[in-house]
């Protein structure tokens, strides 16, 4: 527990989004534990492993500890942050990003045309949210700084897919919003980020199956690392404090900080793009 290299903890870093910012915060140097359910290639049809991710994570400049971790079950959540107290002792960045998004729900259907469990993304995307948070709360307020970063999309605001994926991303964005309310006083910041299309290995092969009918998808869409680099620019940021609570929008953070994406590219704001705005919370409280 000597090293005072930031501890970072990713949920749902298997693959996509939260491989992305594992894989950005280990190029700024940061040990990263990254979590998820899939330990090796015959437990899922899609590509990516924790190992795999973790292993990303060490080649780019950091250390990548991979833990299996199911986000529906608190017990097993409770025991990693367990197991980060005793080798580290501390965490200075929580990325809650674990989800459940199953194919069923991202079709054209409506929702009573899809099966039930899709809405199976209030427990594991909204509420193990939660849960990661109350765990890591401990470990983060006696550094007197942190940072909880939530991955959400400007879905909380306007129809996407439906309730089963916009519902958990409005109430992401709610949720920041009280958690840094009890967390000011202690110097811990939580912030939900809309994050755009993204350049994820699924969308990257849809592309090149057909890029006369898919290249447009590059002119806007972001990789998953530009969330990552994002997250790493406001934790270093001596003003973090007075961005707490908000929801902020990925590429318009990326513009303040100066980060470029991929091939010096710099993805478009969904604000510029489509007049949609991040929402307000007011000052009025009650206790």
């Amino acid at each position: 527990m000597t090293d005072n290299r930031p501890v970072a903890v990713v949920t749902g870093a298997s693959r996509g989004a939260g491989l992305g910012i594992a894989h950005a915060l280990g190029s700024h140097g940061c040990i990263v534990y990254v979590t998820g359910r899939t330990e090796s290639s015959e437990q899922s049809s899609r590509s990516g492993t924790i190992g795999e991710a973790a292993d990303l994570v060490t080649s780019a400049g950091g250390t990548g500890i991979a833990v299996r971790v199911d986000h529906s079950d608190d017990e097993q959540v409770r025991e990693l942050f367990a197991r980060i107290k005793q080798e580290q002792g501390r965490v200075d960045i929580l990325v809650n990003n674990a989800a459940i998004i199953r194919d069923e729900m991202m079709g054209r259907t409506r929702f009573w045309e899809e099966p039930l469990n899709v809405i199976d993304t209030l427990d594991v995307g909204l509420r193990s949210s939660y849960v990661a948070t109350v765990f890591a709360a401990p470990l983060m307020i006696p550094n007197g700084k942190g940072l909880v970063a939530f991955s959400s999309s400007s879905g909380s605001v306007h129809y996407a897919f439906g309730p089963a994926y916009g519902v958990p991303k409005a109430g992401t964005d709610k949720m920041a919003a009280d958690m840094a309310f009890d967390f000011r006083e202690f110097g811990v910041a939580a912030v939900s980020i809309w994050m755009g299309s993204l350049l994820t290995d699924r969308v990257r092969g849809i592309i090149a199956s057909n890029p006369a009918k898919f290249g447009h998808i590059l002119d806007s869409a972001e990789t998953p690392e530009l969330t990552g680099h994002v997250i790493w620019a406001l934790y270093q940021d001596p003003e973090l404090m007075e961005l707490s609570g908000q929801t902020l929008i990925g590429a318009e953070l990326a513009v303040k900080y100066g980060i470029e994406d991929e091939g010096g590219r710099r993805p478009p704001s969904y604000r510029d793009m489509f007049d949609v705005h991040p929402p307000r919370q007011y000052a009025h409280t009650m206790r």
